[in-house]
């Protein structure tokens, strides 16, 4: 049995993986979906399921596979114990530390500073668009899935939008609970606007001084941190299922 739990990141909400839930689970995986509760869903902790074996208690379970997918900051949202029992981890726009050091990592902790200053005020709505729109660049805003911007935060939401931005400040290396022993795919946007390029070479680097195998690293020309390539799940499936292990 395949399982995947996936993890959206800052501002953003559990219906972007509708799609995605929808592939997967047409062909056999088992689908779980993490959820922030920013807006007017609530918090979901997702945990792995315990796989169901059907056979003599003198044969052991099938080995099963427990894929973590999770976009920007959303690695870091999941509990480390639930990480570190991923076989494989789908790492979409991501990162191990966000602000680099120096001069450019500076300028960019002013600005999130700023972001979370404006949380709960006048200038929230214009920060979250204004990011949202970084996010979905170099496509149009319009063309991202609704969220929490446009449905409204609620106020446990502000709570959690602050702390989780708190939390991407201060990542200082990768997603705590990763273990050495899985397969990691990286997609990049070769046209971030979130994540700094520094940022994703430490990425690959930490990765590949902490893994017993070297990730996938696939950088898509054309598309932002959003990452809006309609084949994109297809992709993703198609190379867990070609990965070489049994489901």
């Amino acid at each position: 049995m395949g399982q995947v739990i996936a993890m959206h990141g800052w501002s953003g909400d559990s219906t972007a993986w509708a799609p995605w839930e929808r592939h997967f689970s047409h062909h056999g995986w088992l689908w779980q979906s993490g959820e922030r509760g920013y807006g007017n869903r609530s918090v979901c902790e997702p945990s792995w399921a315990e796989p169901i074996c059907a056979e003599t208690r003198l044969q052991p379970p099938k080995p099963t596979r427990r894929v973590v997918i999770g976009h920007s900051l959303g690695p870091h949202l999941l509990e480390p114990s639930v990480l570190n029992q991923a076989t494989d981890v789908v790492l979409l726009a991501s990162f191990g530390r966000f602000v680099p050091e120096g001069p450019e990592g500076r300028a960019l902790r002013t600005g999130l500073k700023g972001m979370r200053k404006a949380i709960g005020g006048a200038g929230e709505s214009t920060m979250l668009r204004t990011f949202l729109q970084r996010a979905a660049q170099p496509a149009d805003l319009e063309g991202l899935p609704p969220g929490p911007e446009q449905q409204g935060l609620s106020e446990q939401g502000r709570k959690r939008l602050r702390a989780d931005l708190d939390c991407l400040i201060g990542t200082d290396g990768l997603p705590e609970g990763l273990p050495e022993t899985a397969r990691v795919l990286v997609v990049e946007a070769a046209e971030d606007a979130i994540v700094a390029p520094a940022a994703s070479r430490e990425l690959l680097q930490a990765l590949t001084h902490h893994l017993e195998q070297k990730p996938e690293h696939w950088q898509l020309s054309g598309v932002g941190h959003a990452l809006p390539v309609p084949d994109l799940l297809v992709r993703v499936r198609q190379w867990l299922d070609h990965s070489g292990r049994d489901c």
